[in-house]
C-alpha cells in the first residue's frame, strides 16, 4: 500500500479480476434463464393433495384452457355468418381441443361418435330394455319426438336405433342452462353479439402457446373487421397472456425510468460521471447476482422478481453513496478507502446482516414466488454489498472527489437533524395511536391472490358478461373422485354421478358433467354389453314390440345387426379415445399421473344463484375418496393460510434481526436506540394503511421487511456518530469523516430509495405497487424516526463536531 493509501496495481487486479470472474459465469447463467409472469409462482411449492387438485384445475384444467369470444356489430345474420366462418377457421388451425358456436355442424365427429359407442355409453342398456315390453315403449317414445324439433335428428337414425340410446345420451348431455339461439348460432342475452367459446389444446401453464393461440383467433377475424364488426375476446388464457405483457412492459419500464432517475439525482449530487459510473457497479452487481442466484434455485425467473429487482436499485446503491461520500479526503488528507474500512463498513455490514436477517424469513415461504424474492434480495444485497468494500476502492479509492449537491445536503440534513429529537413525545404519541388503530382492526390482512392480479376491471366485467350470455360457469364448483387407477376412479366417479343425479332431481343443483358420460368404467361397459340380446331373441321380442305400431319388424332389420355387433364389441379403454372427438373432453375431465393414480372432475352447476356446499357434501358422504371442492374457497383459505405463516416467518426474522444487534451492540441503551425507529417505521406505515383502508396482503409484509431493513441501516449509522463509536462497539475508534458528510450520505441513499420504491408504487402491477406504497414512506419515516430517537451523545456530535 501506498503512504496515500493507494491501493497498488497488483492489489487492485485480484478484487477486479475475480469481480469480472463472477459477473461473466453470471451473465451467461442469465443468458439460459427462461423468464415468465405465471402468477401460479403464488401459489404453494410443496402442495397437500388437496391443493394439488387445485394447482392442476390452474395450470391444466379447462378454466384455463378456455376461450370466450364475442362478435358485436353489424345486424344478427351478419354476426351469425362471422362466427361460422371465424368458427371454420379456427376448426382448421389444430390450436385447438373444441370450437363451439351453437352450430350443429361442429358437432358432427362426435355425434357421429356416440353413436357408434352407444351400447357402451347409455345408461338406459338393461336387459329390461330389450324385452318386448321395454322395447315397445323405447320404440314408442322415439316414434313421439318425431314431430317435435329432435325429430330431424331422430328419423335418420330410427332403423338403426329405435330404442332411442343415442337420444338418450345427449338428453344427458344437455346443460341445465344453454346460451340463447338465433340465426342458427349462439348470441348475447344482454348486448346484440354472437358468441362462441373454444378450447386450446396447449395447458394453461403454456403461455406461449395460449398467446399463439391468440393470436391465430385474432388473424381469423382481421378479414371480418373489415365489415364493421367487433371481436371480443376474454378467458384466462386472455388474462394469462395479457398479464404476462403488462408485466414485461413494466418492469422494463421501471428499469430504465429507475436508471435514469438514479444517475440524474447522482449526477446533481456527486456531479462528476465517473463518480455515477462507480456508483452504479455495485447496482449493476447486486441485481445480476440476483437474477443468477433466483435462476440457479428455481431454474427460472419470474417477472415479478425482476421488478422487484428494479426497485432494489433504491437499496443497493446506498452502498455505493456511502462510499463516495464517507471515503472523500478532508483538507488536511485525512481519509480515503482505508479510513472508511475502518470507521464505516462494519456498520454497512452489520446492516447487511439485519437485512439478510429480515429477507431470510422469505427464502422459507411456500409460495416459490415469495422465495425468489428472497433470494433475490438475499443475493443481491450481498453481491452489492462486497463489491463496495472489494471492488469500489479499487477503482476509486478516495471516494467521490465532485462536490455537487454534496455540501448543500450536508447542511440541510444537519439543520434537520438538530431539530427532530424535539419531536419524540408526539412521534410516540403517534406511534401509540398507531397501534390501537391496528389493534381495532381485525381485518388488517385481508388482502387475496386475486389481488395480486393485474387485470383490469374493465376486463373482468366483460368476462362476467360474456360468461353470462353463455352460461359458462367457470367450474367453480367440482366434485372431485380419486383413485390409485383409472379404473377404480371412474367407478368411484360412476357412484358419485348417481348422488348428484338424485340432487338434480330434487333441485339442489342445476347439473353436473362427468368423464363416465363419454367413458364408463370397464365393469359398467361390460354389464351393458351383457345385457344385450342374442339375434334370435331380439328379433322375437321386436316381432311383439311392433305388433300395431308404426314401425313394421322388418323394417327393424338394421337394428338387429347393431346390437349383434356391439355384442360382439369390447369395453372402450381410454387407449381407444386417442385422437377422438371426445378426447379433449377426457382430458379435461380425467387428471392422469405418472404414477398411475387418477382424479374424475365433475363440475357443478347450480340450479339457481349458489351451490349449497353443505347439502353437496352431505349427499356424497361415505363415498372413497370423493370430495368437494369450491375453488374460491380453497384459494381464499391457501392465501390466508400462506398468509399466516408468512407473517410468522417475518416475524422470526425480526427477531433474528434484535438479537443480532443486541450481539453486536453489546448495550441495551444502545440496541432500544437502533430498534425504536423501526418499530415506530413499522406502526406507523401499517397505521396509515389502515386509516386509508388499504387491505394489507403478503406483499405489503415483503415491504415491511425492507423497510427494516433499510432502516436499520439510518439508525446503525447514527449509532455510529455516537463518541466515535463503530459498529462494533470498540470505543476510541477515530471516524476520519465530515459529520455532514455521513449525513449527507443517509439523505441522499434515502432520496434515491424513496424515488425507486416511489416509481414502483405507480406501478399498475398490484405486487410491485404494494411493496412500493409501503416502503417509499417507510424508508423516509425510518430516516426521519433514526435521526429523532438518535442518541443524544450522537446529535450533540452532529452539532459540535460540524467543520466549519
Amino acid at each position: 500500500m501506498t503512504a496515500a493509501g493507494h491501493l497498488p496495481w497488483r492489489r487492485r487486479a485480484l478484487p477486479l479480476a475475480l469481480w469480472l470472474l463472477l459477473l461473466g459465469l453470471a451473465v451467461l447463467q442469465i443468458a439460459r434463464t427462461p423468464f415468465n409472469a405465471d402468477l401460479s409462482a403464488f401459489l404453494p411449492a410443496a402442495p397437500d393433495a388437496r391443493q394439488r387438485l387445485l394447482i392442476e384445475q390452474i395450470h391444466s384444467g379447462m378454466p384455463s384452457r378456455t376461450l370466450l369470444m364475442g362478435i358485436a356489430g353489424g345486424d344478427a345474420t351478419a354476426r351469425a355468418q362471422a362466427s361460422r366462418e371465424l368458427a371454420r377457421a379456427l376448426r382448421g388451425s389444430g390450436r385447438f381441443d373444441q370450437v363451439n358456436n351453437g352450430e350443429t355442424e361442429g358437432w358432427a365427429g362426435f355425434g357421429q361418435w356416440l353413436f357408434e359407442h352407444r351400447y357402451q355409453l347409455s345408461p338406459a342398456v338393461t336387459p329390461a330394455r330389450f324385452t318386448a315390453d321395454g322395447l315397445r315403449e323405447a320404440i314408442a317414445e322415439s316414434t313421439s319426438l318425431l314431430g317435435t324439433p329432435a325429430g330431424n335428428a331422430i328419423k335418420p337414425l330410427l332403423d338403426r336405433d329405435p330404442s332411442g340410446e343415442t337420444q338418450r345420451i345427449a338428453e344427458s348431455l344437455i346443460p341445465a342452462r344453454s346460451p340463447k339461439t338465433e340465426a342458427g348460432v349462439w348470441a348475447g342475452r344482454q348486448q346484440p353479439r354472437a358468441l362462441l367459446m373454444a378450447t386450446i389444446g396447449a395447458t394453461g401453464a403454456d403461455i406461449d402457446s395460449q398467446a399463439a393461440a391468440i393470436a391465430t383467433v385474432q388473424q381469423a377475424f382481421a378479414p371480418l373487421a373489415a365489415r364493421g364488426l367487433t371481436l371480443q375476446l376474454s378467458g384466462a388464457p386472455v388474462f394469462s397472456v395479457d398479464s404476462r405483457a403488462r408485466i414485461e412492459r413494466e418492469v422494463h419500464v421501471l428499469a430504465i425510468a429507475g436508471a435514469l432517475l438514479m444517475s440524474l439525482l447522482l449526477l446533481l449530487a456527486f456531479a462528476s460521471p465517473k463518480a455515477l459510473a462507480v456508483a452504479a457497479l455495485p447496482v449493476a452487481t447486486g441485481v445480476l447476482a440476483g437474477i443468477a442466484a433466483v435462476s440457479l434455485g428455481f431454474g427460472s425467473v419470474h417477472g415479478m422478481t425482476l421488478g422487484f429487482g428494479s426497485a432494489l436499485l433504491g437499496e443497493s446503491v446506498d452502498y455505493a453513496i456511502y462510499y463516495l461520500i464517507q471515503s472523500r479526503r478532508d483538507d488536511q488528507g485525512r481519509g480515503g478507502w482505508t479510513a472508511w474500512v475502518r470507521g464505516s463498513w462494519p456498520t454497512v455490514r452489520l446492516g447487511l446482516f439485519t437485512s439478510i436477517c429480515g429477507f431470510a424469513a422469505l427464502l422459507f415461504s411456500g409460495f416459490p414466488g415469495l422465495a425468489q424474492l428472497g433470494v433475490f434480495s438475499v443475493a443481491g444485497l450481498v453481491a452489492a454489498a462486497l463489491t463496495t468494500r472489494f471492488v469500489l476502492p479499487a477503482v476509486m479509492p478516495d471516494g467521490a472527489r465532485g462536490s455537487g449537491l454534496i455540501r448543500w445536503l450536508g447542511h440541510a440534513a444537519h439543520a434537520v437533524v438538530a431539530g427532530l429529537p424535539r419531536l419524540r413525545v408526539p412521534v410516540l404519541v403517534l406511534g401509540a395511536a398507531a397501534a390501537v388503530l391496528l389493534w381495532q382492526r381485525g381485518d388488517l390482512w385481508r388482502a387475496d391472490l386475486a389481488s395480486l392480479s393485474p387485470v383490469p376491471r374493465s376486463a373482468i366485467e366483460l368476462d362476467e358478461q360474456l360468461r353470462a350470455d353463455l352460461t359458462a360457469g367457470d367450474s367453480g364448483t367440482l366434485v372431485v373422485v380419486q383413485g390409485p387407477d383409472v379404473e377404480t376412479t371412474l367407478q368411484r366417479a360412476e357412484a358419485a354421478a348417481a348422488r348428484l343425479e338424485a340432487l338434480v332431481d330434487r333441485g339442489v343443483i342445476g347439473g353436473f358433467d362427468s368423464v363416465t358420460r363419454f367413458l364408463p368404467s370397464q365393469a359398467t361397459q361390460q354389464r351393458r354389453i351383457d345385457a344385450l340380446p342374442q339375434g334370435p331373441a331380439l328379433q322375437a321380442a321386436l316381432a311383439q314390440a311392433t305388433v300395431g305400431g308404426p314401425l313394421p319388424a322388418a323394417r327393424l332389420a338394421p337394428f338387429v345387426d347393431e346390437v349383434a355387433r356391439a355384442r360382439q364389441a369390447r369395453p372402450l379403454a381410454l387407449a381407444d379415445l386417442k385422437d377422438s372427438a371426445v378426447a379433449p373432453l377426457v382430458d379435461a375431465l380425467l387428471l392422469r399421473r405418472a404414477d398411475g393414480s387418477a382424479s374424475a372432475l365433475l363440475p357443478v352447476q347450480p340450479a339457481r344463484d349458489a351451490i349449497d356446499i353443505a347439502a353437496l357434501g352431505a349427499a356424497l358422504q361415505g363415498l372413497a375418496d370423493t370430495q368437494v371442492l369450491d375453488i374460491g374457497t380453497e384459494l381464499r383459505g391457501l392465501y390466508d393460510r400462506y398468509l399466516g405463516e408468512a407473517q410468522a416467518q417475518a416475524l422470526l426474522g425480526a427477531l433474528g434481526v434484535v438479537l443480532l444487534m443486541a450481539l453486536w451492540l453489546r448495550s441495551w441503551r444502545r440496541l432500544l436506540a437502533v430498534c425504536q425507529p423501526l418499530l415506530l417505521a413499522v406502526l406507523l406505515s401499517m397505521g396509515t394503511l389502515a386509516a386509508l383502508g388499504v387491505p394489507m396482503g403478503i406483499l405489503h409484509l415483503v415491504g415491511l421487511l425492507l423497510v427494516v431493513a433499510v432502516g436499520s441501516n439510518y439508525a446503525l449509522f447514527f449509532d455510529m456518530l455516537r463518541e466515535g463509536h463503530d459498529a462494533s462497539g470498540a470505543t476510541g475508534a477515530t471516524l476520519v469523516l465530515s459529520n455532514d458528510d455521513t449525513l449527507a450520505s443517509l439523505l441522499l441513499a434515502n432520496v434515491t430509495t424513496v424515488a425507486s420504491f416511489g416509481l414502483l408504487a405507480m406501478s399498475s402491477i398490484p405486487v410491485l405497487s404494494a411493496i412500493g406504497m409501503v416502503v417509499a414512506p417507510g424508508a423516509l419515516l425510518g430516516l426521519l424516526l433514526a435521526a429523532t430517537f438518535a442518541p443524544r451523545t450522537a446529535t450533540a456530535a452532529v452539532t459540535e463536531n460540524r467543520p466549519s
